[in-house]
């Protein structure tokens, strides 16, 4: 695909996103919208997004997996993200491309963020990335990178804790969860976070507007 077309090119993106960050309590950005700093003063993350359907261009990325590896040196609204992107690696070499558009920014739209945010994209790479889902724990393996896991946390009557209505970024509804495996080596990090912050989001994405 030629260079001027990226960003032109109509994309769509529905499933689910799952996080993990270091902050100890439930993530301040998701309410403050980024204007708040974690609860570390930093944030250091992973996510999986599994793509129940989705489009680029003519292209189909349904039923393919992503993971994704975040470092933010404080407010996350302020960028300086260091970010990088794992693509499953049963993605035609078209969806391959699409989709490290759409994770970089380029493809501008809901994701479009990503390019005003991030200074420095560590890269993409195939990876063997496995996204299940077992009883209301889903879990996240992206080869020997990140191995993670999460649940919600309960409310009263055994409810799920939902933040409705926001205008966070992923989408208006995040389920309060907790990570029961929070495992990240990768880039020379080192990371646990089990037992940290996490969050559930059913995500609609689209772009390029």
């Amino acid at each position: 695909m030629a260079l001027d077309q990226v960003g032109t090119v109509p994309w769509t993106i529905k499933g689910e996103l799952i996080l993990n960050c270091n902050c100890i309590v439930f993530c301040p950005c998701v309410v403050s919208l980024g204007k708040h700093p974690p609860t570390e003063g930093h944030c250091q993350a992973w996510a999986g997004v599994r793509i129940d359907e989705g489009q680029y261009g003519d292209e189909d990325l349904s039923g393919l997996n992503i993971g994704l590896f975040l470092e933010i040196p404080g407010n996350m609204g302020r960028g300086n993200w260091k970010a990088a992107v794992y693509i499953d690696d049963r993605a035609s070499e078209a969806a391959y491309d699409g989709l490290v558009n759409i994770f970089s920014g380029a493809a501008r739209g809901t994701t479009g963020l990503f390019g005003m945010l991030v200074g420095e994209f560590l890269g993409a790479e195939r990876e063997q990335v496995v996204f299940e889902t077992e009883g209301n724990e889903r879990r996240l393996m992206v080869g020997k990178k990140i191995q993670g896991a999460v649940v919600p946390v309960e409310g009263k009557g055994g409810e799920d804790i939902v933040v409705t209505n926001t205008e966070y970024w992923m989408g208006p509804d995040i389920t309060v969860a907790t990570a029961t495996k929070g495992k990240v080596r990768a880039f020379g990090r080192v990371w646990d976070f089990d037992g940290r912050s996490a969050e559930i989001c059913q995500i609609d994405w689209k772009g390029p507007r």
